[in-house]
């Protein structure tokens, strides 16, 4: 069962009943926490307990927010591996890397465990119909995960963002909206149509579920290390919503007695052209501004102004990491560094994370005795059109000289 008891307010900590529908706190604003009974948690299940269990975020049914099993909807996410990259880490100086490879799930990126998780939500709480702003990975996991559901899905998306994304939603029958501008531009149009369309949002952050499923990824990394977590942690940031889920996640393991108070230090990566949070962990400040002219070839990440940035902030500063900004050429250099050396294609975004740690290294900031982990949150596949194929072309009908190949 679910120990769900309350939502809250992450900023003022006002209360929420998490048997009706919510969006944002009333009073501020500010996103909401969904909040569990730890002490029965604690007495119902340990550690041990989810050895056999089933290979998917689901495992963790206890620390979820859905009461009845009926309304999960669900494609098998979760459960991704902690893959050891020995060569890669070799090369950059740690030797003990990892990636959690986020890019083989279901839609092919880790905005299936959170659109899983609000889908199912939304269904046990009677919505028919969903909408969402999108940079496109999330559109293409909600508009999959209504599928499954029956209901009927919207997304907005700027009308650059990948076509693959475009033809995901597509295939499965949801209305598809390209905007002449960026996510922010999309949020709007979601807003201004909820009273119309009678659509339920699910929007970062503006839902409370979304983030219980991004949560999983940090109890699957203490699972997967024997309860024990990294040193470090190397994470793309766009909405914010898998390094506030998992900062969340410490924070109740550690209430549950299954890890002690150490944490890994959180490291942000954004793109140089949209680099919002760096600039506001180098400026001190709580809250990050809106950035204008956001440019990058990683969509997931250009995100000018996240909801939920000061929880980002508080989450990098309590554990002592850091933002950081890498550019557009140090990203694609490492999406081939990746591939080269460990056969891993990933996305953009998750490639930055290997960009941030090789300028980290270089700084002294990491130790090359440290264990690291990145997180690479999508497949390379979908985003094709950033590559060129150099290949010669032979007509088999004549000589072939192979070794000019």
């Amino acid at each position: 069962m679910s120990y769900l008891t309350h939502l809250e307010c992450t900023k003022c900590g006002k209360e929420f009943d998490a048997d009706k529908l919510q969006t944002v706190c009333d009073t501020c604003g500010k996103p909401l926490f969904a909040r569990y009974d730890l002490e029965a948690v604690a007495e119902a299940v340990s550690p041990g307990d989810f050895v056999g269990r089933e290979a998917t975020m689901w495992r963790y049914w206890e620390l979820l927010p859905v009461k009845d099993r009926e309304n999960v909807v669900s494609l098998g996410e979760g459960w991704t591996p902690l893959t050891a990259a020995r060569r890669l880490g070799e090369a950059v100086g740690v030797p003990d890397l990892m990636v959690k490879d986020e890019g083989i799930i279901p839609t092919g990126t880790f905005k299936a465990r959170g659109l899983s998780m609000a889908v199912s939500k939304a269904k046990e709480l009677g919505i028919k119909r969903l909408a969402l702003p999108s940079a496109g990975n999330a559109a293409g996991a909600m508009t999959a995960y209504g599928a499954r559901a029956g209901m009927e899905s919207y997304v907005f998306m700027p009308e650059d963002a990948p076509k693959v994304n475009m033809v995901e939603c597509q295939a499965v029958g949801a209305k598809v909206v390209l905007v002449k501008g960026l996510i922010g531009d999309c949020g709007r149009l979601v807003s201004q149509g909820t009273k119309e369309m009678g659509w339920f949002p699910l929007s970062t952050l503006k839902e409370p579920y979304r983030v219980e499923g991004k949560k999983t990824m940090g109890i699957e990394v203490a699972e997967q290390l024997g309860w024990e977590l990294p040193d470090v942690i190397v994470y793309p940031t766009g909405g914010g919503t898998g390094i506030i889920g998992m900062w969340k996640a410490f924070d109740e393991m550690e209430s549950l007695g299954w890890i002690g108070s150490e944490r890994p230090r959180m490291v942000s990566i954004q793109a140089e052209g949209c680099a919002p949070i760096p600039k506001a962990f180098d400026e001190g400040k709580e809250e990050s501004e809106p950035w204008e002219g956001a440019h990058t070839i990683a969509p997931g990440i250009r995100v000018p102004h996240a909801l939920g940035d000061f929880l980002i902030l508080n989450a990098v500063r309590e554990s002592g990491g850091v933002a950081m900004a890498v550019s557009d050429d140090d990203i694609m250099e490492a999406v081939n560094l990746m591939a080269r050396k460990e056969g891993l294609f990933a996305c953009p975004e998750g490639a930055a994370t290997l960009a941030g740690l090789s300028r980290m290294i270089e700084e002294g900031t990491v130790d090359g005795g440290e264990r690291v982990v990145l997180f690479n949150t999508g497949s390379g596949l979908k985003y094709t059109d950033l590559f060129k194929v150099l290949a010669p072309i032979v007509d088999p009908n004549e000589k072939l000289e192979y070794r000019n190949l």
